[in-house]
């Protein structure tokens, strides 16, 4: 008796997890596989299955389809480092300069989450508009003397991104220097390293891995997004999840939906890879610089 309680009590835990493994089997993976599997379709005319073939993938790399991909990329990649370059010194500010108003700023960090994606866009398109905020403060102050162009323009768009994927960048970033020793930046600067020198050879080395989780939380989702582009940006591009969302709801247009989702996902695949490559020789340029 004391054996099997002793068994059971230790894939208790495992056994919690089974619940999370079964959903993540059933509204991941399966779905992963159908659409794999539904990309080698061959549909006819009036889409009936006429067997397996490989022509949707060819189809995939024709030359329109590999310059929206490149878009994609473009955005997540702009995204990316925007919202590092921005959430980086903002992470360090709240996790050794804030003090008592730390909790305060991560607050008005977390309060966008607690409003619709959609009313953050039309918030934007009061600022952004001929009429809106930003021209009028513009106009009001001598600076311009006409209404600038902004909405439905790439600035805009770009504009629209880093604002609604920085707190992903910066969460956990901060998390990561939360965690640092505050004695090894007041180690550095005793021992006469510059301020750029303590940030490159002893913060960034540190704060690596919350720099990884904030790219995983802002390049993934920002490839794929297409709702920003299409309302500030005046839909003038195409980019991957507009196209997939196209051929998926057309008719006999799902099986190349597939393989280009596919296709796309190949490729956000690979540049994360080399992504990481390059954090991990600088990591390793700047840790082989403390020693």
């Amino acid at each position: 008796m004391n054996f099997f309680t002793k068994h059971v009590s230790r894939e208790i835990p495992f056994a919690i997890g089974i619940p999370a493994l079964v959903w993540q089997a059933v509204f991941f993976y399966i779905p992963l596989l159908l659409i794999i599997f539904s990309s080698l379709w061959s549909l006819s005319t009036e889409g009936i299955f006429q067997g397996l073939t490989l022509k949707n993938f060819i189809n995939t790399w024709d030359y329109i389809y590999l310059k929206i991909v490149c878009n994609s990329l473009y955005l997540a990649v702009s995204t990316t480092i925007l919202c590092l370059g921005l959430a980086f010194p903002l992470a360090y500010f709240i996790a050794f300069r804030a003090k008592k108003q730390k909790n305060l700023l991560l607050f008005f960090l977390m309060i966008p989450f607690w409003t619709n994606f959609l009313l953050h866009i039309y918030a934007w398109f009061f600022v952004l508009e001929k009429q809106g905020f930003l021209n009028t403060l513009l106009i009001s102050l001598g600076m311009i003397d006409s209404p600038l162009h902004i909405l439905n323009t790439p600035f805009a768009t770009m504009l629209m991104m880093v604002y609604y994927f920085l707190p992903f960048m910066v969460l956990p970033i901060y998390s990561s220097m939360e965690n640092i020793d505050r004695n090894l930046l007041e180690a550095s600067l005793d021992l006469g390293a510059g301020w750029l020198q303590t940030v490159g050879k002893v913060l960034f080395p540190l704060s690596l891995s919350g720099i990884r989780s904030g790219i995983l939380l802002v390049y993934i989702p920002a490839f794929g997004e297409f709702v920003i582009p299409e309302l500030m940006g005046g839909d003038k591009q195409y980019f991957v999840g507009s196209v997939i969302s196209q051929f998926v709801l057309g008719n006999h247009t799902a099986p190349l939906g597939a393989a280009f989702t596919v296709m796309s996902t190949s490729v956000l695949v690979l540049s994360l890879l080399a992504i990481f490559v390059v954090l991990r020789k600088l990591g390793e340029f700047f840790t082989r610089g403390i020693a």
